[in-house]
C-alpha cells in the first residue's frame, strides 16, 4: 500500500505534511524531513487502529 505525502512550508516557517488519502493525517515539523517523518509514524498508527478488532 502506497501513500503520497504532500509537504509545504507555512508562512510562519513551519512545515506541514499530510496524506490526502487519509483525512486528518497531518503533522507539523521544524523541517520538511521532520514533518514527513512524523506523518509516516501517524500513517502507521492510523492503519494499525483500522486493523484492530473492536
Amino acid at each position: 500500500m502506497n501513500f503520497n505525502i504532500e509537504c509545504e512550508e507555512e508562512t510562519d516557517g513551519r512545515w506541514i505534511a499530510e496524506v490526502p488519502q487519509l483525512p486528518g493525517v497531518m503533522c507539523y515539523g521544524a523541517t520538511a524531513d521532520e514533518a514527513m517523518s512524523k506523518t509516516e509514524v501517524l500513517v502507521l498508527r492510523a492503519l494499525a487502529e483500522q486493523r484492530e478488532p473492536s
